[in-house]
């Protein structure tokens, strides 16, 4: 298949016109999951799934599926899956997670039009609120299909906004039928805009991604006392403001001084009762940190848990902390990895292994079927933003790699 190529003015667009639905009165891109928002955007894809003739399903936490069974293939053997999300952040960028669905859907149809005749079915799934905005963790459509979280936990999932997310996929229409999990995939591919930065200073055109960062995060709760800005002595503070502060350098400088790639940052922050001449008697804030090895993740909480441990008793005050989510790092099928980098040698572009620094429905995938996956650089390595960009070359060269891997996965004896 070296040398046909994806229609580009197809992709093109569609990837236009995806980014420009769900925008607010404002102009931003807001297309969380299960919202009215996301329903247009759905609305969208299904469309497109039908005009190429895909068999449309949905199962109940939301996730869709084009499946296309070619002629003369055997329907009962398991389908090769592509595909990612089209849920985004807030004000977001156009191609996070959509790029990889809809060069999935156009790899089908440039394969339809080719003549070529796959042994086996192929789907291109969009995964339901992988960016987990409105609803946490995220992730949860490819972690429920994949079996790590419950059908009927996750729909009864409450929102940031007090909705329910299973009401949500009823009002919206997009509360399947099927059971997650439904269609076991022979193997997964997942391609993507790297969304940092390695691709474009290193001037590789293809990362073939071989694992996956675990990621960590937690809330800490610090309490202390309230008191008057003025007259209380710094000797006789409990000041929840400052112990979140010593938090976050201790993050920091902890990471600075290590020569592992462990990566650890303070999101969110609040602070009781926020008043500017008021000593904090409450701070709040969430730590995410990552690592592509388990036990080096397993040693960077324990020390954060040591030293949360030796900090309220040097400042007094009380600390306590929630698990939000955790996930082992993932490494993905190092033969799928072999066929991207073949792939993207015969095409004549530069690639590089990598890992990815982000979370993306590949490594729930990764745990029912061999999977792997692509990506393209992203320009000054920005994402979740308007300003995310990848050059057209790179999207359209993104899409032929895929084209060739699909093509050989799907044809070959494998």
């Amino acid at each position: 298949m070296t040398g046909s190529s994806v229609n580009t003015e197809r992709l093109l667009a569609r990837l236009s016109e995806l980014g420009s639905t769900g925008r607010d009165d404002t102009g931003r891109l807001v297309r969380l999951a299960a919202t009215s928002a996301d329903k247009l955007g759905r609305d969208r894809l299904v469309g497109w799934m039908q005009d190429a003739g895909l068999e449309i399903a949905v199962d109940r936490i939301g996730n869709i599926f084009g499946i296309w069974t070619p002629p003369g293939a055997d329907s009962s053997v398991k389908p090769l899956m592509v595909g990612s999300h089209i849920d985004t952040v807030i004000n977001a960028g156009i191609f996070d997670g959509c790029y990889g669905v809809l060069a999935g859907l156009e790899v089908i149809e440039t394969l339809m039009e080719s003549g070529v005749t796959p042994k086996r079915p192929i789907a291109v799934g969009a995964f339901t609120n992988e960016e987990g905005v409105r609803y946490a963790p995220d992730m949860m459509g490819s972690l429920v299909y994949s079996g790590g979280l419950g059908i009927e936990e996750a729909l009864a999932t409450v929102g940031t906004d007090g909705s329910t997310l299973g009401a949500e996929l009823a009002r919206i229409g997009y509360a399947g039928t099927h059971e997650p999990g439904f269609l076991q995939p022979h193997a997964y591919l997942e391609l993507h805009i790297e969304q940092g930065p390695v691709l474009e200073r290193e001037g590789a055109s293809v990362g073939a991604v071989e694992n996956l960062q675990g990621i960590s995060w937690q809330k800490v709760t610090i309490e202390g006392d309230a008191n008057h800005a003025g007259t209380t002595p710094i000797s006789m503070r409990r000041d929840a403001g400052l112990a979140a502060a010593r938090i976050i350098t201790f993050l920091r400088e902890r990471a600075h001084a290590s020569n592992t790639p462990t990566v650890a940052t303070v999101g969110c922050i609040e602070f009781e009762p926020n008043a500017i001449n008021v000593i904090p008697s409450k701070a709040t804030l969430t730590i995410d940190l990552r690592d592509p090895d388990e036990e080096r993740l397993l040693t960077e909480e324990k020390a954060l848990a040591d030293y949360i441990l030796k900090l309220a008793i040097d400042e007094r005050v009380t600390i306590s902390t929630e698990r939000l989510t955790r996930f082992q790092p993932v490494t993905f099928d190092s033969g799928i990895v072999d066929r991207i980098e073949k792939a993207a040698g015969m095409r004549g572009l530069r690639s590089r292994r990598m890992t990815s620094g982000a979370g993306h429905d590949a490594q729930m995938i990764a745990r029912i079927a061999p999977s792997a996956m692509i990506f393209v650089p992203s320009i000054g390595g920005i994402s979740h933003n308007p300003k995310e960009h990848t050059p057209d070359i790179d999207l359209v060269a993104g899409a032929n790699i895929l084209l060739d891997v699909v093509r050989e996965l799907t044809t070959s004896e494998d």
